[in-house]
């Protein structure tokens, strides 16, 4: 079947093939490469396991390219796939070329590659009328494009999903379509459009089984949207249950559910209760720098510390801003306790100097200046900014002079007894 294993069964040689890529993952990959360039012959017996040592051979390539960060060979073997199981019923070719996409999206830095590769696989399944993998393959490729921050791509490409799911009633994938339309239109702040597609996603997911990990990422979502509308409890009661589900399921994503979890906390100013839970059973497993950044940012809310705030930041910026849920809830939180202590150092004055004002909040007095300047346009507070002399001059909040308004309501009200007035004569002529 295959040169180098002529005396041994195709099973025992891959198991040692295996034994092989711990240590020297060199002589395994040209292994499982020379399994794949033997001929497929012999008896029905004999081919069968031919077959089945290939298609295995297949996968366990595709692994060890992904632990090589082989992006370059995985994407060629990708591409490869269908000559490789042109023997290979439609269902296993299916399912073999989904595994090894899902094995590429680990390899990190590239998204760009895997859209490319995605897109082949998509021609080949449709010039071959494979209906069904086609369909996942666009599923799969819409999830890159939303990776990839293409969101009006993947809006277009779920569009004509959707049309064609509903008619073949495939609630299986509609339901993960539905779901993905919903993270593409909060990427781009469409919060009903995302709340809408949520909503058709948890309605298909209850009319057919939903596995654990469709329905955490079902509650993922959902809790994101509730922190959106500044509904944090409700939120961190979704987080939680993704949390246990993903831990169960062993999934990656569970530290995601786990540092929203800690943010909901920090935005409903419970810091005090972070360390508690990062100190959990739970959580320990999945300790590490991006849970302590969510720790230094709960201990610098609870401190009401802008300058640790800012040094948090600085120390774990990666953390913070690789994920745009974080960053975004904890920018405005950045900007509140901005305000909320800029406006308690500058109460008792009428007049005072930025740069008093920058030396009190310990900030760079540019940063402060521009902020008091925000402020004053946000009629946060009333005052101007004397940057000849470097000094704010707060005023009182002066109440509002409601005689104009109170003649306009005069002339409006005339306006409207005179035309009555004309009706009437008009009617009487």
């Amino acid at each position: 079947m295959v040169a180098p294993a002529k005396s041994k069964s195709g099973a025992k040689y891959l198991e040692e093939t295996a034994e092989l890529a711990k240590t020297s993952p060199k002589e395994a990959i040209a292994r499982y490469e020379e399994i794949l360039r033997q001929p497929v012959s012999g008896s029905s017996v004999q081919e069968a396991e031919a077959l089945q040592t290939r298609e295995t051979a297949l996968v366990k390539l595709g692994e060890l390219y992904r632990d090589t960060k082989s992006a370059n060979e995985l994407a060629a073997l990708i591409r490869g796939a269908p000559t490789y199981l042109a023997n290979t019923s439609k269902a296993k070719t299916a399912k073999i070329i989904r595994s090894l996409l899902d094995v590429f999206a680990d390899i990190p830095d590239s998204l760009s590659l895997q859209v490319a590769v995605c897109k082949e696989s998509i021609k080949w399944a449709t010039d071959e009328k494979r209906i069904f993998l086609r369909q996942s393959l666009e599923t799969r490729l819409a999830a890159l494009y939303h990776e990839n921050k293409m969101h009006a791509e993947a809006l277009n490409l779920t569009g004509a999903l959707l049309k064609e799911l509903k008619r073949l009633d495939d609630k299986n994938v509609l339901m993960e379509v539905q779901l993905l339309e919903s993270k593409a239109h909060h990427a781009l702040n469409a919060l009903p459009k995302s709340r809408a597609a949520l909503t058709s996603a948890r309605t298909s997911a209850n009319s057919i089984y939903c596995p654990p990990h469709m329905q955490a990422a079902l509650d993922l979502q959902s809790g994101i949207l509730h922190a959106e509308e500044k509904d944090f409890k409700t939120a961190y009661s979704y987080f939680y249950e993704t949390l246990e589900s993903f831990s169960t399921q062993e999934d990656k994503r569970a530290i995601q559910a786990l540092k929203y979890m800690l943010l909901c906390k920090i935005m409903l100013n419970l810091s005090s209760d972070v360390n508690a839970i990062v100190n959990s059973k739970l959580a320990l497993r999945y300790a590490g720098p991006e849970v302590e950044a969510m720790r230094a940012i709960a201990s610098a809310h609870q401190n009401r510390s802008l300058l640790e705030f800012e040094q948090c930041w600085t120390k774990y910026r990666k953390e913070i801003d690789d994920d745009p849920i974080i960053h975004h809830h904890l920018t405005e939180l950045y900007d509140t306790l901005f305000e909320q202590n800029l406006l308690r150092i500058i109460e008792p004055f009428s007049r005072v100097e930025i740069a008093h004002v920058a030396k009190l909040i310990k900030l760079p007095t540019s940063t402060v200046e521009t902020k008091l300047s925000q402020m004053i346009l946000d009629k946060v507070f009333y005052g101007i900014l004397d940057q000849g002399a470097g000094c704010l001059e707060v005023f009182d909040e002066t109440e509002a002079d409601k005689t104009y308004e109170a003649t306009l309501d005069t002339i409006k009200n005339m306006g409207n007894v005179v035309e009555s007035l004309y009706e009437k004569a008009a009617q009487l002529t």
